[in-house]
Formats: structure tokens, C-alpha cells, sequence
């Protein structure tokens, strides 16, 4: 009641025109990623299925994609569907899931934004372990926009961070076996060069937002995010707003980035 009534005075705008001004004046994060957590809970509290509930949510996406667009953000990686997920959620919230890629992948190829800002998709994850039709949906969408490169939008789905570094240390073993590298020469940087997220401008995100209250990382980016900074929000993805996003970076903005030191 409180958030309807700042509206309609326009208190909200204000603020957000000053806060966009604000953050405008410091040091923009390159890299962004975000959990997008509380679904399900806030259809419990909105009293609607949890498919309604991922439809939210999932123009929720389009918005952010908007809005780190207008900030200057030039990468952004989302944390949709783990591997922990796949493995554990009911089939047929599993099914809504799937047929909402499909549909966003698809809907992403007539953006006209997607076209005129170059952004470019890529998906990080087991994409084995996704139907083949979401699996060649996803594909399609990193296919047509390959040649983008104003902006990265990178979606991690069936995505598991202990899985990604299992994944690279197989691919280096393999070399190691094939005798293309030897065993001396792995360091920090081989393992990189074998992450999900190889090939980005800048693999390691600056600022790690997590939506819905909960603070932990849920096996998301383990390497990359050593040195990121982590902020944690009190609201449930669907509800999330541009005032909340800019907070975030703000509150980046006022820390001291340490990198281990």
C-alpha cells in the first residue's frame, strides 16, 4: 500500500532520477550478475501458480537487460535454472520452465533491441541435460546473435558452479593425456581458458546481486566470484525494480574492492 501510494505522489520517480544521476557519476560494474531467486515464494504470497509466478519473472529479464543497457553495463549473467534444480524440482514445474526459454528465446530473436544494441547471448551450463528442443531453442538464440558485441547476456542454465570446474579439469586432462599441454604448465589461467565463460571481455563479474533475502551463493560461479562483491536484496525476483538495481550498484560504488588484499 505504501509502494502504490509513493507512486501515484511520484515519490518513486524522483528518487529514481536521482539515484540514475548518482550512479552515473561513479564506477559503472562491467560485469553484473544476479540471482534471480524467490519465484515461488512470492506466487505463495501473491496467491498464483508458480508458472505464473516464472512468467513474471521472466519479463522481469527483458526489464534488466533495459535498464543495465541504459546504466552502461556491458555484461550480465543470470543464474536461471541450476543443476541442483533440474535434479530436484517437480516435473511440472520443470515443463513451465522449459517452454518459457523456448518462448523467450525466440521472442529475443524479434527484439528489436537485441538487434540495435548488439547484444549477444551465450549459454553456460549442461545443456545435455535440458530436452533437445530447449537445448536447440538456447543454441539458436547464441547462433544469431554470435556476431554481436556491444553487449554480452549470458544465461546460465542447468548450470552448476562445482560442475563447471569438474568440466574444465577434464577438458585439461584430456590435453594432458593427448600431450598437447604438460601437467607443469596448468595454472589459473588454463582453467579459465576451459570455464563456461571463456571467451568473455571479462569473465569475473564485478558485483554478484542476489534477489529474495537469502545470503549464499548456491554453487553459482565459485571461480569467477572470488573477488566479486555481493550484495543481497530483500525482495523476490518478479518484484524486482530499477530503484533496486541502482541501489546495488550504488552500494558497489561505496566499497573499497580489496581483490583477496
Amino acid at each position: 500500500m505504501i509502494e502504490k501510494i509513493l507512486r501515484f505522489l511520484g515519490v518513486y520517480s524522483v528518487y529514481e532520477r536521482w539515484l540514475e544521476k548518482t550512479v552515473s557519476n561513479g564506477d559503472i560494474p562491467q560485469h553484473l550478475a544476479v540471482i534471480l531467486d524467490g519465484n515461488r515464494r512470492w506466487a505463495r504470497i501473491a496467491g498464483i501458480p508458480p508458472s505464473q509466478a516464472y512468467r513474471y519473472g521472466a519479463d522481469k529479464v527483458e526489464e534488466l537487460l533495459r535498464w543495465s543497457l541504459k546504466i552502461g553495463i556491458k555484461i550480465v549473467t543470470l543464474y536461471v535454472l541450476s543443476v541442483e534444480n533440474i535434479m530436484r524440482r517437480p516435473r511440472e514445474e520443470l515443463e513451465e520452465i522449459y517452454r518459457l526459454l523456448v518462448e523467450r528465446a525466440e521472442r529475443f530473436l524479434k527484439d528489436e533491441t537485441v538487434w540495435r544494441e548488439r547484444v549477444r547471448f551465450r549459454v553456460i551450463g549442461r545443456l545435455d541435460l535440458l530436452p533437445r528442443e530447449v537445448a536447440d531453442s538456447l543454441r539458436r538464440l547464441e547462433r544469431e546473435t554470435m556476431h554481436h558485441d556491444r553487449m554480452h547476456l549470458n544465461i546460465a542454465v542447468a548450470y552448476g558452479g562445482r560442475a563447471e570446474i569438474v568440466d574444465a579439469v577434464r577438458k585439461i586432462c584430456e590435453r594432458i593425456a593427448t600431450g598437447e599441454i604438460s601437467p607443469e604448465w596448468v595454472n589459473e589461467e588454463v582453467i579459465e581458458r576451459n570455464l563456461y565463460t571463456n571467451g568473455l571481455p571479462k569473465p569475473d563479474p564485478d558485483l554478484v546481486i542476489r534477489t529474495s533475502g537469502e545470503e549464499r551463493i548456491s554453487n553459482f560461479l565459485l571461480w569467477q566470484i572470488a573477488y566479486s562483491e555481493l550484495v543481497f536484496l530483500d525482495v523476490y525476483w518478479p518484484s524486482f525494480r530499477k530503484i533496486d538495481l541502482l541501489r546495488a550498484v550504488r552500494t558497489y560504488q561505496q566499497r573499497t574492492r580489496r581483490f583477496g588484499g
